[in-house]
């Protein structure tokens, strides 16, 4: 075999193999192209989904329903059945139409105290004293009542002391007792946080401007209310007393 013949044996071999591997990549790329172009199921948004909504709400809302898209256009994380957030939250809007994808929606405890208040509900940080804020003994998750002591009109020594706020639930406590997590407030002392409504908010931001007060525990179960009541210097020295007592207070207690 002559050195001319034996190079174009290896040129046709070559472009051989070229030819080969072209038609290799050109068949491949045809059968992507036709498995991308085919529909997939996928689930989208009905009507908008605000952030808050727990997955397990879309189905019995719903909030979802399924429709065919080209499968070259799925989103990353799309779902392909609800139940795949059933025990998320959703973190960010889906708007009417768009894929419902998992990357849109986290779980309770990566949302934090967010996940934990909505609708009238709000949090607000309560700063305090040890003993205000029973540091040591509150845990999250408990419940307290608020009693307050304020001061009647101009009369310096005129005080009317109630319950002013019942059943508030602790979102965060002060303190590091019994696995509570410490939280300080930003002047460096202790602080609670509480889940109020938007209006119990008022009467409690008063309470801490304007009056004395201090947090009681409620009990974990069955905790009950006695009716409503305000004590005054007077309630207070008259209580329980007989109707000769009072005469002898009213009369100046010479008798």
């Amino acid at each position: 075999m002559t050195y001319r013949l034996r190079n174009i044996l290896v040129a046709v071999a070559l472009a051989l193999v070229a030819a080969m591997m072209t038609s290799y990549y050109v068949t491949s790329y045809q059968r992507n192209v036709q498995k991308g172009e085919k529909n997939v199921e996928v689930f989208v948004a009905k009507s908008d989904i605000p952030v808050g909504t727990s997955g397990a709400d879309l189905a019995q809302k719903g909030l979802l329903e399924k429709s065919e898209i080209v499968r070259r256009t799925v989103v990353p994380g799309a779902i392909s059945s609800p139940d795949q957030l059933a025990d998320l939250i959703a973190v960010q809007p889906v708007y009417k139409g768009e894929q419902v994808s998992t990357r849109r929606f986290a779980t309770p405890a990566e949302r934090g105290i967010r996940a934990q208040i909505k609708g009238t509900m709000r949090a607000i940080q309560v700063p305090g004293d040890s003993n205000q804020l029973l540091s040591g003994t509150l845990r999250p998750g408990d419940r307290i009542d608020i009693v307050a002591s304020i001061k009647l009109g101009g009369d310096e020594d005129a005080f009317a002391t109630r319950i002013v706020l019942r059943d508030i639930q602790v979102l965060k406590a002060a303190g590091g007792g019994n696995g509570s997590q410490k939280l300080a407030s930003s002047e460096g002392g202790l602080s609670v946080l509480l889940a109020v409504t938007d209006t119990q908010v008022q009467k409690l931001f008063h309470v801490i401007r304007h009056g004395e007060w201090s947090f009681e525990l409620r009990p974990p179960v069955k905790s009950n209310d006695s009716p409503e009541a305000v004590a005054y210097a007077s309630s207070i020295l008259t209580d329980g007393l007989s109707g000769a007592q009072l005469e002898r207070i009213q009369s100046g207690g010479t008798r």
